[in-house]
């Protein structure tokens, strides 16, 4: 989706569509409800439409669609009064994902135990933390980039991923199991034959 009338010197235009999964996938943590985070994502392309004329030619575009998609949700829970927080997009992939067939069925397996382990520790983390793991980890924004979209300082940031990536390790540590091996399956001389 282009839009908007021609951006910077060179007569560039704006093209949303490098920027609609990330900001969908914000929505989501934020409103944590899909048809939500498809009006906070159109309000946001709308939003920025209308002042593109202001964004200057060497502006972080994607922190400035990030910035006006928090802006219009933060507005849109002061009208409510109150936070509509709902379940943390979970992949409800199964049997209608195509397989992968150059993959071992195992490890696509694996990759999909894990990555469902990982968003459901993410799932556990206050929203303030939640937000930090996902701007800095998915959306991959700078401590700058994050900074002033949260409107906090740099420090703070870095505080908060600390704490996110702290509290995941031992969340996700709490659910990893490690078969242990006795000496003798480990695959050892055996000494019982001498």
């Amino acid at each position: 989706m282009r839009g908007g009338p021609n951006h910077g010197q060179q007569g560039e235009r704006l093209d949303f569509d490098e920027y609609l999964d990330g900001l969908y996938g914000y929505a989501m943590v934020l409103s944590r409800n899909r048809t939500e985070a498809e009006d906070l994502v159109q309000e946001t392309c709308l939003r920025a439409l209308r002042a593109i004329g202001r964004l200057r030619a060497q502006s972080n575009v994607k922190g400035w669609l990030f910035t006006i998609l928090r802006n219009i949700w933060l507005n849109e829970l002061r009208r409510r009064g109150r936070p509509n927080l709902i379940e943390l997009d979970d992949d409800k992939g199964g049997a209608s994902d195509p397989a992968d067939a150059a993959q071992d069925p195992h490890a696509v397996y694996a990759t999909r135990a894990e990555q469902k382990r990982v968003l459901a520790a993410i799932e556990q983390l206050p929203v303030a933390l939640r937000e930090i793991v996902l701007l800095r980890e998915y959306e991959d924004l700078s401590y700058r980039e994050i900074a002033t979209l949260l409107d906090c300082p740099q420090g703070t940031v870095m505080s908060r991923l600390a704490r996110a990536r702290s509290k995941l390790r031992e969340l996700l540590s709490d659910s990893l199991v490690i078969p242990r091996v006795k000496p003798d399956e480990a695959g050892g001389p055996d000494r019982t034959a001498a």
